[in-house]
């Protein structure tokens, strides 16, 4: 009997990267650039990143919005991209720490930094 081609779903997937995230693309078409997160999607793994994977979409017109090509963000792997250092700009991984006053926080493995939340 054959598997039914069923897509994992995550469904206590926590990601390291969060909404407004400073954040560099590594692979693909619009690898190099950099952008903010708008939105995550943790079930799925992805993210949607301003100026970043933008698809055109041709929209009917409705009774309140003009039809037309309008451009969107379409969603990215986490796998694809990472988060970029504070001091350097450059892709970095994220850690946690917790601070002397039982804060726990975010930091960018490569210089040490903590990440603003």
């Amino acid at each position: 009997m054959a598997k039914a081609n069923v897509k994992s779903i995550n469904k206590n997937k926590k990601l390291k990267i969060k909404k407004d995230d400073e954040i560099i693309v590594l692979t693909g078409k619009d690898k190099g650039k950099k952008g903010k997160v708008l939105k995550t999607l943790p079930e799925k793994s992805r993210v949607v990143v301003e100026g970043v994977n933008v698809a055109k979409k041709h929209q009917k017109p409705t009774q309140f919005e003009a039809g037309g090509i309008k451009e969107i963000e379409k969603s990215i792997h986490i796998s694809n991209i990472a988060l970029a250092d504070p001091k350097e700009g450059k892709p970095t991984r994220v850690g946690y720490k917790v601070e002397k006053d039982g804060n726990k926080v975010r930091f960018a493995k490569r210089s040490g930094e903590t990440i603003n939340s």
